[in-house]
């Protein structure tokens, strides 16, 4: 049986968020904005997580995964953060162990929220306009008044914090570019829609497109060269070649490894992936490009069916978007939040 799975925002959490709030900011309502700057133990949202909550308790976004939002909720209900100073107000959760009883926050989590009232339209609508561009900027917000600008970012500058303010980096969606519709790669498209990847897949080749079976996926019949020209791979942007067809893979590898992608990957034994390398270079790639190749792609977990790969390379996508939070001052989140 066919089954289509919806898209959340293709252009991801910080989209979502920012965009909903200046909605009903539009629509005449009061909306407060909620940012966690670190955590420590298990995270049940990292650094960076956002949430609007309109003045009648509507929430989108999240800062904890449903622990904390309660309260703010009716905090927001009631009016207590409307009116009054413009300055953002500091909230600590779960410092005390009765606390992370009472918000059922995991592993001793504490957990630092900053919550503006009083925020920027005008601000946040440039950040709003940043991201449909698929770029990552950071918005800094003062501590002493609220007053809040934008500046470049890396594309995972993640949270920064002193005494004068805090900055958030904002961007696009994750985008994952797949190259190849047969079993491999439907089963990773499934699999990496589930951890809120934006995918499009591309496979020139009749006998695997003509049966793609999921509408609300992209994909694409050309060349895969051409295919990344049209959307050229950013910072938050994985390529994957599972495609087995080295006419079909090397051409989207030449294009995909020279660029700011956080991961490229391809499919094939060490020896196999050894010979593509090399195969690369000889087609005009830079050895340094070259060596950038995930191959093998994925973790070794010894994965054999179409499905474990699928594992082994969802995994490791994980594991490279969340480098940054091991930086210093992105908290202590743990890998599964417990």
């Amino acid at each position: 049986m066919q089954t289509n799975r919806p898209h959340s925002s293709p252009l991801g959490h910080d989209h979502e968020v920012l965009s909903q709030a200046l909605a009903w900011r539009q629509q005449g309502h009061s909306v407060v904005l909620a940012t966690v700057l670190s955590t420590f133990g298990g995270s049940p949202r990292p650094p960076g997580s956002m949430a609007a909550i309109r003045d009648d308790g509507c929430v989108v976004g999240s800062v904890s995964g449903g622990c904390v939002e309660d309260d703010l909720v009716h905090e927001v209900r009631e009016g207590r953060w409307f009116g009054g100073e413009p300055a953002p107000v500091l909230r600590v959760f779960g410092a005390q162990a009765a606390e992370q009883a009472r918000y059922r926050l995991p592993c001793n989590n504490t957990l630092r929220v900053a919550l503006e009232s009083h925020w920027a339209p005008e601000v946040v609508a440039e950040a709003v306009d940043a991201i449909e561009r698929r770029r990552t900027v950071r918005r800094h917000v003062a501590w002493r008044d609220g007053a809040s600008r934008l500046e470049a970012s890396a594309a995972d500058q993640g949270v920064e914090e002193d005494e004068r303010g805090f900055w958030t980096a904002l961007g696009p969606h994750y985008r994952a570019l797949v190259v190849g519709a047969s079993e491999l790669g439907r089963d990773l498209t499934r699999l990496l829609l589930t951890l809120d990847f934006d995918v499009r897949v591309c496979d020139p080749r009749p006998e695997y497109a003509d049966t793609w079976p999921w509408t609300d996926v992209p994909l694409s019949r050309e060349q895969p060269d051409d295919w990344l020209r049209l959307q050229p791979p950013d910072g938050r942007t994985a390529v994957i070649a599972v495609s087995h067809d080295p006419k079909v893979d090397d051409l989207a590898l030449l294009e995909a490894l020279p660029s700011p992608a956080f991961y490229v990957g391809a499919i094939g034994s060490p020896s196999t992936s050894a010979r593509r390398r090399a195969r690369l270079v000889d087609l005009g790639l830079s050895p340094a490009a070259a060596e950038r190749l995930h191959g093998p792609v994925g973790l070794n977990i010894g994965s054999r069916t179409p499905a474990e790969i699928a594992v082994s390379i969802a995994a490791h996508l994980i594991q490279s978007r969340r480098q940054w939070l091991a930086q210093p001052g992105q908290g202590t989140a743990s890998p599964q939040g417990d």
